[in-house]
């Protein structure tokens, strides 16, 4: 999906770039708000123009993929089987050109090519215990805080929200930096504790099974720290220096891997008031969770357009995968029919008590293997109502033969999420930009295996050509 670059927009670009998002945003809010589980409860189909309906009813799954979502297979040729109205054309082509870019800048080979579960990349040691989307992520985002690093002179980083501390573990143990490590979770920590262990012993034991390969210097572990950062307040144990850092005062570089809702916003405030802290390497998520107001908006040119708010069901819309529905979609697998199915059951819900809207429903497992009076038995179970009341089975077909427009609905309303994302990440790199400081936004990870993959790097000082650097892919 094509997109625009951050990096080529001038700060009034960025600035015309907000109030553009935020016109097209109103324009189109009616799909951002709806539930897609209130399909047929709210004739969600019938709220489109009749122009899109004829143009879009019809068009199984792999075309939606290819003619709305615009992510063709490899070498497909793209045809549409009839002439969809310009305001369509015009969402879809609006929706490309003001998203950020989600494609990393440069090519290089999988490193999953030949074993799906391995990244070539890193060495066994590192990926133990590390699913492949984490062997991905900790790899890219750690050599990218490398670069930075040295070229900020940092001297100590400190990784927010780190978890059982896999990226914290492949800075220091990989990558030869001084981390301190912060997680709220004392459980979590405890782990991370144990997994250093056992990688400083597995390294050991490497390094005997292959004496040419010699380690310089002492391996230092991370740091573990047993805190929750407050979003509203200054955390100073992030900012105190490790003991065995270098002499002369401490020069902080702060990076969070998804962190999640407000604590991304806790290392921006900790970068624009600390003088410590000299340089931040954030990915965000979770952008449902970030507080109302105070975590958005944060810069005062978003807060100051009309039409800048963004409700909580935008805000989790934004935080969909894209890429991976297209591939579902163009795979045109059976599980695509659970949102006709849940949106089915909310009929037989409200019908029962209707009071009770949108409740919860548990995970139903194959989902795909039930016909839909039998999921609507379960998921009336789930929710504390008698699984035995009589169902109107000839309306539920009804809704089942609708199956491909609740999947058109949901992904019109996909194709608009990631301006949701632009907007807020755009919010953030206005905030810094306000205060002096040097912002950029650059996607870092493979938007297929990481669908959060835009990383906000940020500097008190310009780097000029330098920040090229962490533009590259290692060789």
């Amino acid at each position: 999906m094509p997109g625009v670059s951050a990096r080529a927009l001038s700060h009034e670009e960025r600035r015309q770039l907000a109030v553009n998002l935020t016109r097209v945003l109103a324009l189109y809010r009616s799909i951002l708000d709806a539930y897609i589980i209130e399909f047929f409860t709210d004739n969600l189909w019938g709220t489109l123009p009749c122009s899109w309906q004829e143009a879009l009813d019809g068009l199984n799954p792999p075309q939606l993929a290819t003619l709305l979502l615009g992510m063709p297979r490899e070498g497909e040729v793209v045809r549409y089987r009839s002439v969809w109205p310009l305001t369509l054309l015009a969402l879809k082509s609006t929706a490309y050109a003001l998203a950020f870019t989600r494609k990393p800048g440069f090519q290089s080979p999988s490193e999953f090519l030949e074993n799906p579960s391995q990244s070539s990349r890193l060495t066994a040691p590192f990926r133990k215990h590390v699913r492949p989307k984490k062997q991905h992520e900790i790899r890219r985002l750690g050599e990218l805080v490398k670069k930075l690093s040295d070229l900020t002179g940092c001297t100590q980083v400190v990784d927010v929200g780190s978890g059982q501390g896999h990226l914290s573990r492949f800075m220091s143990l990989g990558l030869g930096l001084m981390v301190k490590s912060i997680e709220g979770d004392q459980r979590l920590v405890e782990r991370a504790q144990r997994l250093d262990q056992e990688l400083l012993q597995a390294l050991e034991k490497e390094e005997k099974r292959n004496p040419q390969v010699v380690h310089t210097g002492p391996r230092h572990s991370p740091h573990h720290v047993v805190r929750w950062v407050d979003p509203t307040a200054l955390c100073e144990e992030l900012l105190l220096p490790l003991e065995n850092s270098p002499q002369g005062g401490a020069r902080l570089l702060l990076t969070g891997l998804h962190a999640c809702g407000d604590l991304s916003v806790a290392l921006l405030r900790h970068f624009s008031c600390c003088p410590e802290v000299v340089a931040l390497a954030s990915v965000g998520c979770c952008y449902m969770k970030l507080s109302d107001p105070g975590g958005y908006p944060l810069s005062q040119w978003v807060a100051g357009l009309p039409g800048y708010e963004l409700p909580y069901r935008l805000r989790e819309g934004a935080c969909h995968a894209l890429e991976e529905y297209a591939e579902r979609l163009q795979k045109a697998g059976p599980g695509l029919r659970t949102h006709c199915y849940r949106a089915a059951l909310e009929t037989v819900i409200r019908r029962a008590q209707p009071e009770l809207r949108r409740p919860g429903v548990q995970g139903i497992p194959r989902v795909h293997e039930l016909k839909i009076e039998e999921y609507v038995q379960r998921g009336l179970q789930r929710v504390g109502l008698d699984p035995q009341l009589p169902l109107n089975l000839a309306a539920l077909r009804a809704h089942q033969a609708q199956e491909n427009r609740v999947v058109t609905f949901f992904s019109l309303a996909l194709l608009l999420a990631p301006l949701v994302e632009t907007l807020i990440l755009l919010d953030r790199l206005l905030y810094l930009q306000e205060q002096g400081f040097h912002a950029e936004l650059l996607p870092i990870f493979s938007p297929e295996l990481s669908p959060r993959n835009l990383v906000l790097v940020a500097t008190k000082r310009p780097l000029g050509q330098a920040f090229s650097v962490l533009e590259t892919e290692d060789s």
